[in-house]
C-alpha cells in the first residue's frame, strides 16, 4: 500500500461515520534535483505546474476541514495505470508498423512513408484508448482510498 499526505477539504456527517473530501497536491522530485534546469521533465513540470488530486472516502474517524491526514492507496491500480499509459501506445505503434510493413505496403507497392504514417496514427489511437481506460482506472482506484491516520492541524 502506498501512502500520501492529504488535507481534509470538507466533512459531511453520515448515519455511519463521516464522508470526507480530501485534496492533495501531486508531488514531483524535480524541485530538489540538481539537473532540473537542463532536464526536459523538469522544464515541463515547471510549465504545467502542480496538479491537485481529490478523493472522497467514508470513515468513522472524526476529522475537521484543514487537518492533514495520511491515506493509503492500492499499489495495484497505480501499476495498472502506468502499464496502460506507457505500454498500450507502444504496442499500438509496433502493431501498426508490423501490419503496414508486412501486409499493406507490399499490397499497395509503397515504401516506408506509409509505414511511418500508419505507426504514428496507431500510436495516437493507442494514446486515445489509454486515456479513456486510465480515466476508468482512476475512478475505480479513487474508491479504494482508505484513511490510515489523522496527523493534525496544518502548520501555518
Amino acid at each position: 500500500m502506498m501512502t500520501a499526505l492529504a488535507t481534509v477539504a470538507k466533512v459531511k456527517p453520515q448515519t455511519q461515520g463521516f464522508e470526507v473530501e480530501l485534496s492533495c497536491e501531486q508531488q514531483t522530485s524535480c524541485s530538489s534535483c540538481s539537473s532540473q534546469k537542463s532536464c526536459g521533465t523538469g522544464i515541463v513540470s515547471k510549465a504545467v505546474g502542480n496538479k491537485s488530486l481529490h478523493w472522497q472516502l467514508i470513515t468513522d474517524k472524526a476529522v475537521k476541514p484543514g487537518q492533514v491526514v495520511e491515506i493509503g492507496l492500492p499499489e495495484k491500480s497505480l501499476l495498472q495505470s502506468a502499464a496502460l499509459v506507457y505500454l498500450l501506445p507502444l504496442f499500438a505503434m509496433i502493431l501498426g508498423a508490423f501490419f503496414t510493413q508486412w501486409w499493406l505496403a507490399p499490397l499497395l507497392g509503397v515504401g516506408e512513408g506509409l509505414v511511418i504514417g500508419v505507426s504514428a496514427l496507431a500510436t495516437v489511437g493507442g494514446i486515445a484508448v489509454a486515456k479513456r481506460l486510465s480515466y476508468q482506472l482512476e475512478q475505480r482506484s479513487s474508491q479504494q482510498v482508505i484513511l490510515l491516520r489523522v496527523l493534525g492541524e496544518p502548520i501555518s
